[in-house]
């Protein structure tokens, strides 16, 4: 299996912890948080990974080097963007790496989370999903993408960052996807131009095209370290989800 961990963000509301480091590197209880995302995918043998690079991209080439060195079984590619090409267009860019995999995942790199690769990725193939977004339960939904389901879990509605007005559910998109490879029949085409998301421009997209797009209601940990909250929160939350 692959995975594309986006790791490309400049980390801005974190500032001045990112100053120096990007975000996907910082410490979360001595070690870098990327490292809990390798390994949670290394736990359930997802050792073919992308991780794109921008800000400060010499230090995510060195963490990568000295990872590898303690795991050589992992294969890592790094796909440099010298101007941002959006979390969907990180993907259309490395359509050679993903186009012969039939189901792949993808990940934001600032969650710190313990998610079962292994259980979406049955879900996944038992839907027979196009798409299947992870999510959880969010007591703040307008700072996130928000999801509207049926009782079979099959999404109807998706809002990126939805006003007070537009929020009707709680339930919010966790940053960790399987796609189908029948996703680049539509981000290949000339509609999709640099930068392109899939929070604003893909998912909806796709309802619009009456695509399954199915949820995966998370029970396991997810924290998104996008916040000084958040970020204090993971080092007291460490040692008990790891």
């Amino acid at each position: 299996m692959k995975a594309l961990i986006l790791t490309g963000g400049l980390g801005t509301r974190l500032r001045p912890l990112t100053n120096d480091i990007p975000k996907p590197l910082i410490s979360i209880g001595g070690n870098p948080l990327l490292k809990y995302t390798l390994d949670g995918l290394l736990k359930y043998n997802i050792k073919d990974i992308c991780l794109n690079s921008h800000y400060l991209a010499y230090k995510i080439n060195d963490f990568v080097k000295e990872y590898l060195k303690q795991h050589s079984e992992m294969n890592i590619k790094i796909s440099f963007e010298k101007e941002l090409l959006g979390t969907a267009g990180t993907l259309k860019h490395n359509y050679d790496f993903f186009c012969k995999e039939e189901n792949f995942f993808i990940i934001y790199g600032d969650n710190l989370t313990n998610i079962n690769y292994q259980k979406l990725f049955d879900f996944h193939i038992n839907k027979k999903s196009f798409c299947t977004i992870a999510c959880y339960h969010e007591n703040h939904p307008e700072s996130k993408g928000i999801i509207e389901f049926d009782k079979d879990k099959r999404i109807n509605k998706f809002i990126e960052k939805p006003t007070q007005k537009e929020s009707t559910s709680h339930y919010a998109n966790a940053g960790i996807y399987i796609f189908n490879q029948k996703i680049f029949k539509h981000i290949n085409s000339k509609k999709f131009t640099f930068p392109f998301d899939f929070g604003i421009d893909i998912f909806p997209y796709l309802l619009k095209k009456e695509k399954n797009i199915y949820v995966y209601l998370m029970n396991e940990f997810l924290l998104d370290i996008g916040t000084f909250e958040n970020y204090n929160l993971a080092q007291t939350k460490i040692k008990e989800i790891f």
